[in-house]
């Protein structure tokens, strides 16, 4: 008897399930289905959306190519502390040891006097007039170290160093003083500046075109139901619940914003690969943004249709709630 209630409870919980599966696909099918009643309405949601989910993309692409570019440029940055010509190699070495233990920097490069005036010859080596006058020159050109910091906005525990290290102060060269970067710095900044601004505007105007799609896609939402009103009426009477009347204008949002986003995703891959040439052109590290977008193309265009879906079922749901009163 017990074993026959067994088989009787399994049976009943797998056509319950079965069921629960038809329902979910007579959802998704009406869903479809309303997608496609109304062509102008369709059109307008999924073109709005699409432009939201392209500028979404392009503000995060946009993100990511200027922290490249900035990071970029913040490694080329050093800070130069000029020595005395006659500073022998290994105090300069001995130097350059402290410094490397400075929590703060990265690197240190030593280039001595002869090296630099080496190095200005190589760089000018077309130009006779000047090599000439350097070959006169009887003076000569102070011992450079490079030094590369981790943050070239944080110069303190440098500063600290070149004033009160005992070793650099027996050579450092009092006639220069130490470059903390100087204008690179200034640029390096106003680029960082740069990108916060770029950054609150992308996330500004995401906000707006999310917001203005959600109105769009709430807009066409409500007008189908009332044009169903009656056929929902009906689907109350035979005893409906609120999940199934609901469920397909949800499904419908949901394909706004799947077509939208690979719409959106194919646009924003074409605007980044055809405008990368140029961007290289002016020293913008596009190259890095470019190979995580192809090497995660398919993490990518899900992202873009979670937001998309999201946008849309956030749309749906409060169309729903509002107008349907189920």
């Amino acid at each position: 008897m017990s074993r026959r209630k067994l088989d009787s409870k399994a049976f009943a919980k797998q056509k319950q399930s079965r069921r629960k599966w038809l329902t979910f696909v007579r959802m998704c099918r009406y869903g479809v289905n309303n997608f496609s009643r109304n062509a102008w309405l369709t059109i307008a949601a999924t073109a709005v959306m699409t432009i939201t989910l392209l500028i979404i993309f392009i503000a995060v692409a946009s993100r990511s190519i200027l922290i490249e570019t900035v990071g970029q440029l913040r490694d080329k940055v050093d800070m130069s502390i000029y020595l005395k010509t006659d500073t022998p190699d290994d105090q300069a070495n001995a130097i350059k040891k402290e410094l490397l233990t400075l929590s703060t920097v990265k690197s240190v490069t030593y280039v001595s006097s002869t090296q630099a005036r080496d190095i200005i010859a190589q760089e000018n080596k077309n130009d006779v007039n000047y090599l000439a006058a350097l070959n006169e020159a009887t003076n000569m050109n102070p011992g450079i170290l490079h030094v590369v910091v981790t943050n070239i906005d944080d110069t303190t525990q440098l500063a600290s160093f070149v004033d009160n290290d005992k070793l650099l102060k027996q050579y450092i060269d009092t006639s220069r003083k130490p470059s903390f970067a100087g204008e690179r710095k200034a640029t390096i900044a106003s680029i960082g500046h740069a990108i916060n601004f770029a950054q609150e505007v992308g996330v500004i105007a995401s906000l707006v075109f999310v917001t203005i799609s959600s109105l769009i896609i709430f807009n066409t939402i409500r007008m189908a139901i009332f044009n169903r009103k009656e056929e929902i009426q009906m689907m109350k009477l035979i005893g409906a619940d609120q999940s199934f009347i609901r469920g397909p204008f949800v499904v419908e949002a949901v394909v706004y914003g799947f077509i939208a986003a690979i719409i959106a995703t194919g646009i924003g891959y074409g605007l980044l690969f055809s405008s990368s040439n140029t961007l290289a052109s002016y020293d913008i590290a596009v190259q890095p943004t470019i190979n995580f977008a192809v090497f995660y193309g398919g993490f990518v265009v899900l992202g873009m249709i979670i937001v998309g879906a999201i946008i849309g079922v956030i749309s749906s749901l409060l169309a729903t709630r509002r107008y349907l009163k189920v």
